[in-house]
Formats: structure tokens, sequence, C-alpha cells
């Protein structure tokens, strides 16, 4: 049985997050050629994951530059692939999730006659500008690729729903669950980061002491909307004198500023550098409450039992907001205040949020990703569907 090549091809945090289980898993199966390009469309975060997962790409683009637009990281991503693709001629090419570079490795393979896989398919707002420019980089993905690793079953549906054969779709629950498995540790040390290792000992010795985690970058919320988040974030501050914000802010000069000039004098607002995912996902473990415009930290709250209040008007990810841990809250300051007050008040609110409840894994989707892959080149037999309500 001849090994199968496959290339994947990614550029952020998120994506490295998410690609790396699966990555380390096929890098251990002797039925692949695993090789890895990263375009760095951020670069230091990138790298970040690369560290901790010990993840070395064959491929570096490296084409993260200042203030960049749209526009130049899909042209600059679109050229170095080509090079990449004819060198490595791989059988199947790998993409993740709803990022630029998404959309020009989908569409990269496309032109080189090379079949997609997309992780994390079928995901939809139904508003093509919201997120923006993610939803579209979804859908244009979905079009060009040619196997679809569907993390739900309603990811399925809305796939099947835009004439998807049904043969190409796979339900493999999603691979950040994966990775939360190998990061988050009860005895998880924060001694890189100075000031979480002396604000969260303090925290955990106040019974009445709150952390409040936020994460907030999303292109859409740039400008007013994030100033909006932000006066809120204040507001809370001010009204409850025992809670502590921390916000790690995203590298981007818009966030920056605008997080800065309404949160950086305030002694309660911890404003980090971005964290390392590692960091991250055992500061998540240890908040009360997450305020976030993320995708991602929609999938893995829930697995750590922490509500989420969604800093967005529409989410492509219903299925925690069906089951009652994730609550859609927009950017309104008023909006956000009050559904944050009343989880802080509210003890039974607060605990029927908390269930933890997860649809989106069971920590086996990179082995159902591997087993689909090896299925449609006749190589195994068609996994089971993950199932939420099924245990593995």
């Amino acid at each position: 049985m001849s090994r199968l090549k496959v290339l994947s091809i990614f550029g952020t945090r998120p994506e490295a997050i998410k690609m790396a289980p699966l990555l380390k898993l096929m890098q251990e199966d002797p039925s692949f050629e695993a090789y890895i390009c990263v375009t760095a469309q951020h670069r230091e975060m990138l790298d970040q994951v690369l560290h901790l997962f010990r993840l070395k790409p064959h491929y570096d683009l490296d084409i993260m530059a200042p203030r960049q637009t749209l526009f130049q990281i899909t042209c600059r991503a679109l050229q170095g692939l080509e090079e990449v693709i004819d060198h490595c001629r791989p059988d199947l090419l790998l993409v993740h999730g709803d990022t630029t570079t998404t959309f020009a490795g989908a569409l990269a393979a496309f032109y080189q006659g090379v079949p997609c896989g997309h992780v994390e398919a079928g995901l939809r707002t139904g508003n093509p500008r919201l997120p923006f420019p993610e939803e579209m980089n979804r859908r244009l993905t979905g079009s060009l690729s040619t196997l679809h690793f569907a993390p739900t079953a309603r990811a399925k549906q809305n796939l099947l729903s835009e004439g998807t054969p049904a043969q190409n779709i796979f339900v493999t629950g999603n691979t950040v669950i994966d990775a939360l498995q190998t990061t988050v540790r009860p005895d998880f040390s924060f001694e890189d980061n100075p000031r979480l290792a002396r604000l969260l000992p303090e925290l955990a010795a106040d019974p009445g002491a709150k952390l409040l985690l936020v994460e907030a970058h999303r292109r859409e919320n740039w400008g007013e909307p994030l100033a909006s988040i932000c006066r809120a974030l204040l507001q809370l501050l001010q009204a409850y004198p025992r809670l502590q914000l921390v916000f790690p802010v995203h590298k981007n000069p818009v966030v920056r500023e605008t997080a800065q000039k309404y949160l950086g004098s305030h002694p309660r607002a911890h404003l980090l550098e971005p964290l390392d995912t590692a960091s991250f996902h055992n500061l998540m473990a240890r908040a009360h409450l997450i305020l976030t415009d993320s995708g991602g930290i929609q999938e893995e709250a829930p697995s750590l039992g922490k509500p989420v209040l969604v800093l967005r008007r529409l989410t492509e990810r219903p299925e925690a907001v069906q089951a009652g841990t994730v609550k859609l809250v927009g950017t309104a300051q008023e909006d956000i205040f009050s559904a944050t007050a009343r989880l802080l008040d509210d003890p039974a609110a607060y605990r029927a949020m908390a269930r933890a409840v997860n649809p989106y894994g069971d920590g086996r989707a990179s082995q159902r990703i591997l087993q689909a892959i090896r299925h449609h080149f006749g190589q195994a037999p068609r996994p089971k569907d993950f199932n939420p309500s099924r245990r593995p």
C-alpha cells in the first residue's frame, strides 16, 4: 500500500492549534507522508503554537507585513503556494477553518488540480459579511474542496443544503477538543507570565473575587463596536470592586489602541501580550466567565464548564447556544453589561450555563479525519460519524 502524501497549509494561531493534534497523529501513522506549509499570516502567535506542539514546517512563506490588507495576504499566499505545491506534489492538500490562508490554499489546490480537504467544514452564519471575511472564506473553500470534515451534524446539514455530495462529508467532531486534552492541566504553572503568576494565587485566596477573561479581535468589531465592548468592561470593573479583568490583547494595532484607550489605566484591567496556547487554555480553565468574539473559544469553553458571552450578533457555531453554555450578546455596551452582571449576581443563572455540555467533540476527531482520508483513497472503511450523545 503506497503512502499518502498530504500537504497541510495554515497561517494563524487558531488554525495551528486545531491542526496540531491531526498533524502529530499523521506524522506517527505509516500510511502518510505528512508535510506542513505555513503562510505565517500571523507570525509570532503562529510560532508559539509550532513550538508548543513541536511542529516544524517544511515550507514557510513568511508573508506577514505591518498593517497588511486582505488583498496583500491573498496575493502573497497564493503566489507562494504555487511553488510549494509544484515542489511537493501532494496527493491531498488540507486546509482548516475560515482564514484568508484557508481560502488561498483551497484556491491554489484547485488551480493545481490537487484535491483539497477542508477541516472544520460547513460552519455558516447565513450572512456573507458576518463575520467578515471569514464567512465568505468558508463558503468559497467549501466550493473548492473535495473532502469536507464537518465538526457537527448541523455543519453537515449546511453542506448538504448547498449541494455537497453526502459521500464526501464526514462528521468528525472538532480537533480543538483533541488539542485541549493535551494542554489543560491542574498543575499548570504560569511562571513565564509574572503578572498571572501573582494574580491567580490572589484570586484563589479570595472566595469572593472573580476572573473575567476577555478575548476580542474580530475585524468586524474594529472601531465603534470594540470601543463599546471596552466601555462595557470598564463599567463592569467600576460596578464590581472584586472583579479582575484579564484581556490578552491581539497584536493588531487597531485592537491595541482601543483597549489601551479605555482600559489601560485601570488597576484591575490586566492587558497582556497574547498568551501562548497552553497558558490561554489553562487560564480559561481558571476563569469564572469568558467574553469573546472568537469562534474557537465557543468550542473550547463548553468542555471546561465555562459560560461564554459572545460579542457578536451572529455565530456560525450555534450548537453551544442551543445547549445553553453560550449566549450571543452583541457589542452594545448596555447588553454586555446586563448579561455579564446577571451571571455575576445570579448563581442559578451561572450554574445553568456552566453545565459541561460539549457538542463539539470527544477527543477523537483527528482519528476520524485520518480514517476518512484513507477511505477516500480506498485504504480503509468509512469512519462512523461523531455523535455527541454516544460515548466513544
